[in-house]
């Protein structure tokens, strides 16, 4: 298992499809540290997309939005082009017995704003339920934050639910901090 080191931040690849190899200079996987607990924080695999959808598909709103069960075949192909691009990176966290326990997605944005700057979007943040409060949400969200930082973003961003007051309370004690409003358009409908 490796741990963050000191080195200097990079930026994320220019020109992504350019043989870029996605693992190449990562940090993982990552032993959390957590008391007592031997979770490790590892780059998804197709495997784990069934733990991962059932993670999403876990809370109220999830069970609304998230497809049934047996219905994997839009998350498989998603799953594919998400793992393809070398600007994504959707992460597992497994317990000892290799069981999926949290996951969140990554992508780095490069954009003209900030001078060039690359930010980096977290989105889909799950922990299991028997393990929320656990600290595993924090040491999951900070490992991200260095990983972010590692790869030369100078800002992480992300987004929750409006009706998600308790991840709002999370997020805050975590050090995030509201400065925009964000809009969403609704593609679906004409």
């Amino acid at each position: 298992m490796s741990t963050p080191d000191p080195a200097p931040d990079r930026a994320c690849d220019p020109d992504p499809g350019q043989g870029h190899d996605p693992d190449a200079g990562t940090d993982l996987p990552y032993a959390l540290p957590l008391d007592g607990r031997g979770v490790v924080v590892d780059r998804a695999r197709a495997e784990d997309v069934p733990a991962v959808v059932a993670l999403l598909r876990d809370d109220v709103l999830g069970a609304g939005r998230e497809g049934p069960a047996e219905e994997l075949e839009p998350y498989l192909s998603a799953f594919a082009a998400l793992d393809a691009d070398p600007q994504q990176l959707l992460v597992v966290a497994r317990d000892e017995a290799g069981a999926v326990v949290a996951t969140l997605q990554l992508t780095f944005i490069r954009g003209l704003s900030r001078g060039g700057a690359t930010r980096m979007q977290v989105e889909a943040v799950r922990v299991a339920a028997p393990l929320r409060g656990s600290g595993l949400g924090a040491a999951l969200l900070g490992w991200a934050a260095e990983h972010g930082r590692r790869r030369g973003a100078v800002l992480a961003q992300l987004t929750t639910d409006l009706r998600r007051a308790d991840a709002h309370r999370f997020y805050e004690r975590l050090g995030w901090r509201y400065t925009h409003a964000g809009l969403k358009l609704d593609l679906t409908e004409p």
